[in-house]
Protein backbone atom coordinates (compact mmCIF):
# COMPACT_ATOMS: atom_id res chain seq x y z
CA UNK A 1 0.00 0.00 0.00
CA UNK A 2 1.23 3.46 -0.65
CA UNK A 3 2.34 5.08 2.26
CA UNK A 4 0.17 8.29 1.30
CA UNK A 5 -2.71 5.93 1.41
CA UNK A 6 -2.10 4.51 4.73
CA UNK A 7 -4.69 5.38 7.48
CA UNK A 8 -2.87 6.66 9.56
CA UNK A 9 -1.10 9.21 7.03
CA UNK A 10 -4.19 9.72 5.24
CA UNK A 11 -5.10 11.14 9.00
CA UNK A 12 -2.34 13.45 9.74
CA UNK A 13 -2.58 14.56 5.99
CA UNK A 14 -6.30 15.65 6.08
CA UNK A 15 -5.96 17.35 9.65
CA UNK A 16 -3.11 19.26 7.73
CA UNK A 17 -5.40 20.28 4.79
CA UNK A 18 -8.46 21.29 7.40
CA UNK A 19 -5.75 23.55 9.20
CA UNK A 20 -4.59 25.03 5.99
CA UNK A 21 -8.07 25.60 4.72
CA UNK A 22 -8.90 27.12 8.27
CA UNK A 23 -5.85 30.05 7.50
CA UNK A 24 -6.89 30.79 4.46
CA UNK A 25 -10.23 30.62 3.69
CA UNK A 26 -9.82 28.50 0.40
CA UNK A 27 -7.07 26.89 -1.24
CA UNK A 28 -6.40 25.33 -5.12
CA UNK A 29 -5.81 21.69 -4.95
CA UNK A 30 -2.45 22.44 -6.48
CA UNK A 31 -1.42 24.05 -3.10
CA UNK A 32 -3.02 21.84 -1.34
CA UNK A 33 -1.31 19.05 -2.64
CA UNK A 34 2.18 20.87 -2.87
CA UNK A 35 1.97 21.82 0.51
CA UNK A 36 0.89 18.15 2.09
CA UNK A 37 3.35 16.47 -0.28
CA UNK A 38 0.51 14.77 -1.73
CA UNK A 39 -0.37 14.27 -5.80
CA UNK A 40 -3.78 16.47 -6.78
CA UNK A 41 -5.30 12.90 -7.21
CA UNK A 42 -5.33 12.25 -3.54
CA UNK A 43 -5.72 15.67 -1.97
CA UNK A 44 -9.27 15.49 -4.21
CA UNK A 45 -9.97 12.25 -2.99
CA UNK A 46 -9.36 13.82 0.75
CA UNK A 47 -11.23 16.81 0.28
CA UNK A 48 -14.09 14.75 -1.32
CA UNK A 49 -13.58 12.55 2.14
CA UNK A 50 -13.32 15.87 4.57
CA UNK A 51 -16.64 17.04 2.37
CA UNK A 52 -19.09 13.80 3.05
CA UNK A 53 -17.90 14.62 7.14
CA UNK A 54 -18.96 18.30 6.40
CA UNK A 55 -15.46 19.54 7.62
CA UNK A 56 -15.07 21.29 3.81
CA UNK A 57 -16.69 22.48 0.88
CA UNK A 58 -15.57 21.52 -2.42
CA UNK A 59 -14.77 24.18 -4.99
CA UNK A 60 -13.95 23.59 -8.61
CA UNK A 61 -9.94 23.22 -8.56
CA UNK A 62 -10.53 23.48 -4.99
CA UNK A 63 -11.34 23.37 -1.84
CA UNK A 64 -13.47 26.20 0.97
CA UNK A 65 -14.67 26.18 4.59
CA UNK A 66 -18.10 24.94 4.88
CA UNK A 67 -20.71 27.57 3.98
CA UNK A 68 -17.81 30.48 2.87
CA UNK A 69 -20.18 30.85 -0.32
CA UNK A 70 -22.02 33.77 1.76
CA UNK A 71 -19.33 34.22 3.99
CA UNK A 72 -17.31 37.51 3.86
CA UNK A 73 -13.51 37.86 5.18
CA UNK A 74 -12.63 40.59 6.97
CA UNK A 75 -10.23 43.37 5.30
CA UNK A 76 -7.56 42.32 7.34
CA UNK A 77 -8.20 38.64 7.09
CA UNK A 78 -7.77 39.42 3.72
CA UNK A 79 -4.92 41.45 3.44
CA UNK A 80 -2.10 38.93 4.54
CA UNK A 81 -3.29 36.15 2.04
CA UNK A 82 -1.34 36.21 -1.00
CA UNK A 83 0.62 39.01 -0.59
CA UNK A 84 3.17 38.37 -3.03
CA UNK A 85 0.44 36.88 -6.02
CA UNK A 86 -1.18 40.17 -5.16
CA UNK A 87 1.74 42.19 -5.73
CA UNK A 88 2.46 40.62 -9.13
CA UNK A 89 -1.25 40.26 -10.15
CA UNK A 90 -1.56 44.48 -9.42
CA UNK A 91 1.90 44.87 -11.47
CA UNK A 92 0.58 43.24 -14.23
CA UNK A 93 -2.32 44.94 -14.53
CA UNK A 94 -0.66 48.43 -14.53
CA UNK A 95 0.64 47.86 -17.63
CA UNK A 96 -3.27 47.98 -19.11
CA UNK A 97 -3.72 51.49 -17.93
CA UNK A 98 -2.42 54.48 -20.39
CA UNK A 99 -1.86 57.39 -20.23
CA UNK A 100 -4.94 59.88 -20.41
CA UNK A 101 -7.47 57.02 -19.02
CA UNK A 102 -10.23 57.16 -16.77
CA UNK A 103 -10.59 53.97 -14.31
CA UNK A 104 -12.86 52.44 -12.09
CA UNK A 105 -11.22 50.33 -9.13
CA UNK A 106 -13.19 48.46 -6.86
CA UNK A 107 -12.52 47.68 -3.11
CA UNK A 108 -10.66 44.86 -1.70
CA UNK A 109 -6.96 43.57 -0.93
CA UNK A 110 -5.96 42.99 -4.51
CA UNK A 111 -7.27 46.76 -5.88
CA UNK A 112 -5.58 48.52 -2.81
CA UNK A 113 -2.22 46.70 -4.61
CA UNK A 114 -3.18 47.73 -7.83
CA UNK A 115 -3.33 51.09 -6.74
CA UNK A 116 -0.18 51.28 -5.46
CA UNK A 117 1.37 49.60 -8.45
CA UNK A 118 -0.41 52.95 -9.91
CA UNK A 119 2.13 55.21 -8.13
CA UNK A 120 4.04 57.19 -10.61
CA UNK A 121 1.44 57.02 -13.69
CA UNK A 122 0.37 60.04 -14.01
CA UNK A 123 -1.78 61.78 -16.11
CA UNK A 124 -4.93 59.23 -14.89
CA UNK A 125 -8.29 59.80 -13.15
CA UNK A 126 -9.36 57.50 -10.68
CA UNK A 127 -13.34 56.81 -9.86
CA UNK A 128 -13.58 54.39 -6.52
CA UNK A 129 -15.54 53.64 -3.88
CA UNK A 130 -12.28 52.10 -1.39
CA UNK A 131 -11.33 53.98 0.98
CA UNK A 132 -7.67 52.21 1.26
CA UNK A 133 -7.39 52.99 -2.70
CA UNK A 134 -8.28 56.38 -2.68
CA UNK A 135 -5.92 56.98 0.16
CA UNK A 136 -3.02 54.90 -1.52
CA UNK A 137 -3.14 57.59 -4.32
CA UNK A 138 -4.01 60.64 -2.60
CA UNK A 139 -1.48 63.19 -2.96
CA UNK A 140 0.26 60.90 -5.71
CA UNK A 141 1.04 63.49 -8.84
CA UNK A 142 -0.71 63.55 -12.36
CA UNK A 143 -3.67 61.35 -10.21
CA UNK A 144 -7.17 63.06 -9.93
CA UNK A 145 -9.15 60.66 -7.55
CA UNK A 146 -12.82 60.59 -7.35
CA UNK A 147 -14.63 59.21 -4.60
CA UNK A 148 -18.41 58.13 -4.76
CA UNK A 149 -20.83 58.97 -2.21
CA UNK A 150 -22.70 56.12 0.32
CA UNK A 151 -22.17 54.15 3.35
CA UNK A 152 -19.41 52.85 4.71
CA UNK A 153 -19.10 49.44 4.88
CA UNK A 154 -16.32 48.65 7.66
CA UNK A 155 -14.94 45.07 6.43
CA UNK A 156 -14.61 46.02 3.05
CA UNK A 157 -13.77 50.02 3.87
CA UNK A 158 -15.98 50.24 0.90
CA UNK A 159 -18.85 53.10 0.21
CA UNK A 160 -21.54 50.89 -0.70
CA UNK A 161 -25.70 51.88 -1.10
CA UNK A 162 -28.02 53.26 -3.21
CA UNK A 163 -26.33 56.84 -2.77
CA UNK A 164 -23.25 55.33 -3.92
CA UNK A 165 -24.14 53.82 -6.86
CA UNK A 166 -25.94 56.55 -8.67
CA UNK A 167 -23.18 58.71 -8.30
CA UNK A 168 -21.50 56.02 -11.26
CA UNK A 169 -24.72 57.16 -13.12
CA UNK A 170 -23.44 58.89 -16.28
CA UNK A 171 -20.19 58.42 -16.32
CA UNK A 172 -18.32 57.27 -18.76
CA UNK A 173 -14.56 55.85 -17.92
CA UNK A 174 -11.92 53.59 -19.92
CA UNK A 175 -11.75 50.30 -17.95
CA UNK A 176 -12.85 48.95 -14.36
CA UNK A 177 -10.82 47.41 -12.16
CA UNK A 178 -12.28 44.95 -10.04
CA UNK A 179 -11.25 42.03 -7.66
CA UNK A 180 -14.55 40.41 -6.04
CA UNK A 181 -14.02 36.80 -4.04
CA UNK A 182 -14.41 34.45 -7.19
CA UNK A 183 -14.44 34.36 -10.30
CA UNK A 184 -15.78 31.34 -12.92
CA UNK A 185 -17.09 30.96 -16.16
CA UNK A 186 -20.05 29.82 -15.07
CA UNK A 187 -20.76 32.79 -12.85
CA UNK A 188 -18.32 35.15 -13.55
CA UNK A 189 -17.18 37.50 -10.76
CA UNK A 190 -18.55 37.13 -7.58
CA UNK A 191 -19.14 38.55 -3.93
CA UNK A 192 -20.89 37.86 -0.60
CA UNK A 193 -22.06 41.17 0.32
CA UNK A 194 -25.10 42.37 -1.99
CA UNK A 195 -24.10 46.46 -1.31
CA UNK A 196 -20.80 45.53 -2.59
CA UNK A 197 -22.31 43.98 -5.48
CA UNK A 198 -24.68 46.55 -6.46
CA UNK A 199 -21.39 49.03 -6.45
CA UNK A 200 -19.88 46.67 -8.24
CA UNK A 201 -21.98 46.38 -10.81
CA UNK A 202 -22.01 50.06 -11.14
CA UNK A 203 -18.24 50.34 -11.61
CA UNK A 204 -18.10 48.19 -14.54
CA UNK A 205 -20.94 49.52 -16.27
CA UNK A 206 -19.76 53.05 -16.24
CA UNK A 207 -16.35 51.10 -18.32
CA UNK A 208 -15.38 50.13 -21.99
CA UNK A 209 -14.19 46.95 -20.59
CA UNK A 210 -13.85 45.36 -16.95
CA UNK A 211 -10.84 43.31 -15.79
CA UNK A 212 -10.91 40.89 -12.84
CA UNK A 213 -7.95 40.92 -10.33
CA UNK A 214 -7.75 37.61 -8.85
CA UNK A 215 -5.33 35.60 -7.06
CA UNK A 216 -5.46 31.88 -8.13
CA UNK A 217 -7.32 31.29 -4.18
CA UNK A 218 -10.48 33.13 -5.86
CA UNK A 219 -10.27 31.07 -9.33
CA UNK A 220 -12.90 28.76 -10.19
CA UNK A 221 -14.73 29.98 -6.52
CA UNK A 222 -17.89 31.03 -6.78
CA UNK A 223 -19.77 33.49 -4.01
CA UNK A 224 -22.95 34.32 -3.37
CA UNK A 225 -24.08 37.14 -5.46
CA UNK A 226 -23.01 37.66 -9.53
CA UNK A 227 -21.39 41.01 -10.16
CA UNK A 228 -19.98 40.31 -13.65
CA UNK A 229 -21.39 38.10 -16.28
CA UNK A 230 -18.27 35.77 -17.57
CA UNK A 231 -18.92 37.40 -21.19
CA UNK A 232 -18.46 40.56 -19.80
CA UNK A 233 -15.16 39.84 -18.39
CA UNK A 234 -12.64 41.45 -20.80
CA UNK A 235 -9.29 40.43 -18.98
CA UNK A 236 -8.60 38.24 -15.99
CA UNK A 237 -5.16 39.17 -14.34
CA UNK A 238 -4.04 35.81 -11.74
CA UNK A 239 -1.14 33.95 -11.08
CA UNK A 240 0.94 31.40 -11.86
CA UNK A 241 -0.58 28.58 -9.39
CA UNK A 242 -4.06 29.13 -10.70
CA UNK A 243 -5.69 26.37 -12.27
CA UNK A 244 -5.12 25.72 -15.73
CA UNK A 245 -8.11 23.70 -16.42
CA UNK A 246 -10.24 26.65 -15.00
CA UNK A 247 -8.31 29.17 -16.85
CA UNK A 248 -9.17 27.39 -20.06
CA UNK A 249 -12.83 27.75 -19.24
CA UNK A 250 -12.54 31.22 -18.19
CA UNK A 251 -10.41 32.02 -21.67
CA UNK A 252 -13.27 30.31 -23.85
CA UNK A 253 -16.11 32.55 -21.91
CA UNK A 254 -14.00 35.33 -23.54
CA UNK A 255 -11.64 36.90 -20.87
CA UNK A 256 -7.96 37.32 -22.25
CA UNK A 257 -5.77 35.94 -19.38
CA UNK A 258 -2.69 37.42 -18.14
CA UNK A 259 -0.94 35.24 -15.78
CA UNK A 260 1.73 37.30 -13.59
CA UNK A 261 5.30 36.02 -12.56
CA UNK A 262 5.94 35.67 -8.40
CA UNK A 263 8.53 36.69 -7.32
CA UNK A 264 10.44 34.02 -4.96
CA UNK A 265 11.91 34.57 -1.34
CA UNK A 266 14.55 36.02 -2.82
CA UNK A 267 13.25 38.70 -5.12
CA UNK A 268 13.60 36.34 -8.31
Amino acid sequence: MAEESRPAFAAERRERILELVRANGSMSLRDIAAKVRASEVTVRRDVRAMEAEGLLDRRRGGAALPGRIGHEQSYTGKSGQCAAEKAAIATTAARLVRPGDAVTIGPGSTAEAFARALLGHGDLTVVTNSLRVADVLAGAAGVEVMMTGGTLHAPMRALVGAAAEASLTGLRVNRAFLSGNGVSADRGLSTPNPAVAGVDRALSACAEETIVLADHTKVGADTMVPTVAPEEIAHLVTDSSADPEVLMTLEEAGALVHVAVVADARGQ
